[in-house]
């Protein structure tokens, strides 16, 4: 099974599309069974990997490399290590969530669930890319299925939404070409292979530069202030499981732009920009935890706490220091598991009242007891409570930050303790006025908790607290890979 086992991994979603595509009209409803069945084979493959995987090994592992162009050097190169490795099975449990969640979509299902496995396809392609075109084509891969997902399935303004979003992810992605483009012809050795550009210095200034470029596209992705403006209404307006892979996965790919890219080829410009990014970080810790206290949508408070959440993951990577650097990490898959689990717990309450106003959801406890539970149990994941996963992740980034032992990094972790302070009041102050109280809204008759509600919830439950009791596993084996990128 070790045989090109990345590549089974990465195009397995794609036969699944082809299937579901090839369905016949009068057995269209079969597209989620097809969908599930292939993405649980994604899980199969990944669980495989993640075993076998050698975790005293920080080097790249199941690598595969083939010339692709010989004309310009391009090669199809595969390889994962300790840092995609957490985001590649992270993202086939959220790919399976996200097709029971949707499992009673009956607008248009094989296109639905074809545009899902096709997504997952460009997904896993971006973390285990070593090919500068490789992965620029997966980038952009991901890029179509989201803005159909969006535009076709969202709620009311989801064309304003899916535009917002494909013009804002597109503009930044050009630059980022014009970025590797400069970098294979400044480098000195005309490549496009990430490993060998670590090897190569460029000039300083040239760095700086392309840093620049680089800085727009995954800045755009994760997203940083003032970047930011496209996300809220992607996330507000997508179907559930748009938003579940939105959150859990897209945004991570900015930020592990940033490690796999920026910081291992562009060191010298990487350390003249930290203080910079450090600073827009914390800025959209604060902002985001700010916006998140007048929101009057449950959906659009969790998305502008991603935000948030997603400063901490840039400020840790900002400091350049391994113990945060490996924080980020860890906190960028604890973020897709808490977050992807509070979308789906507001979809599955959306699908029941029709609503996602927090002054109509109030005393959810009297009527949905169960939701109500899992919505309080992810509430308290996401604000960093110790025994759940994602404490850790923020306190790995805190710590290593302060270590750096400059004023200016210690200044920084102290603003962005006030912004954990205000992730407990945005959260809580929600708990409280949806949770407590007599039910506000028009439906007074739900249906009852399904048993694919259960199992599409209990995966995250597990992960959340087995991490947040024993997180070493996983810290080491993203440190030994931390390490290794940057050289200490």
């Amino acid at each position: 099974m070790g045989f090109n086992i990345l590549s089974i991994l990465v195009f397995l979603p794609i036969l699944g599309l082809i299937i579901t595509i090839a369905l016949p009209k009068s057995a269209a409803g079969k597209a989620k069974i097809v969908a599930l069945v292939f993405t649980i084979l994604t899980v199969i493959i990944a669980s495989y990997i993640w075993f076998a995987f050698d975790k005293t090994n920080g080097s790249m592992q199941f690598v595969e490399k083939y010339n692709w162009i010989q004309g310009v050097n391009i090669y199809y190169h595969l390889g994962i290590d300790g840092i995609s490795l957490p985001i590649v099975f992270l993202t086939c449990v959220l790919s399976v969530l996200g097709v029971l969640v949707s499992w009673n979509i009956d607008n248009k299902p094989k296109a639905f669930f074809a545009l899902l496995l096709l997504l997952q396809t460009g997904m896993l392609g971006v973390f285990v890319s070593l090919d500068f075109i490789l992965f620029y084509i997966f980038w952009e891969l991901v890029l179509l299925p989201m803005y159909f997902l969006i535009g076709i399935w969202g709620s009311s303004r989801r064309l304003y939404a899916s535009i917002k979003f494909f013009i804002y992810t597109l503009f930044g992605s050009v630059l980022m070409l014009v970025g590797i483009l400069i970098i294979f012809f400044k480098s000195g050795i005309n490549s496009f292979d990430m490993l060998e550009l670590t090897k190569n210095s460029i000039a300083p200034n040239t760095q700086n530069w392309i840093f620049l470029l680089m800085f727009m596209g995954f800045a755009i992705k994760v997203p940083m202030f003032p970047l930011h403006t496209w996300l809220p209404d992607a996330h507000t307006e997508a179907p559930t499981a748009g938003s579940v892979l939105l959150a859990g996965i897209l945004l991570k790919m900015g930020a592990y732009g940033f490690i796999r890219i920026s910081i291992p080829i562009l060191p010298y410009a990487s350390k003249s920009w930290a203080p910079a990014i450090s600073i827009l970080a914390v800025i959209g810790i604060i902002y985001g935890a700010l916006a998140c206290l007048v929101q009057k949508d449950v959906k659009r408070l969790i998305a502008f706490s991603s935000v948030s959440h997603m400063g901490f993951v840039m400020l840790g990577i900002a400091s350049l220091n391994p113990t945060a650097i490996t924080g980020s990490v860890l906190q960028m898959f604890n973020h897709g598991c808490i977050t992807g689990m509070l979308f789906l717990i507001i979809g599955m309450i959306y699908d029941r009242t029709h609503t996602r106003q927090i002054s109509e959801l109030g005393g959810l406890a009297n009527k949905m007891p169960f939701f109500a539970g899992m919505l309080a149990f992810a509430s308290f994941a996401s604000l960093g409570l110790p025994g759940l996963s994602g404490f850790w992740g923020e306190f790995l980034i805190l710590f290593g930050t302060f270590k750096n032992h400059t004023t200016f990094y210690q200044v920084m972790v102290y603003i962005a303790v006030f912004g954990i302070v205000l992730g407990a009041a945005y959260l809580l102050w929600m708990l409280q006025r949806v949770i407590f109280g007599e039910y506000k809204g028009q439906v007074q008759e739900f249906r009852k908790v399904s048993a694919v509600d259960i199992i599409t919830l209990i995966p995250l439950i597990i992960i959340i607290i087995f991490i947040g009791v024993y997180p070493s596993g996983m810290v080491n084996i993203i440190a030994g890979s931390v390490s290794k990128l940057i050289g200490m």
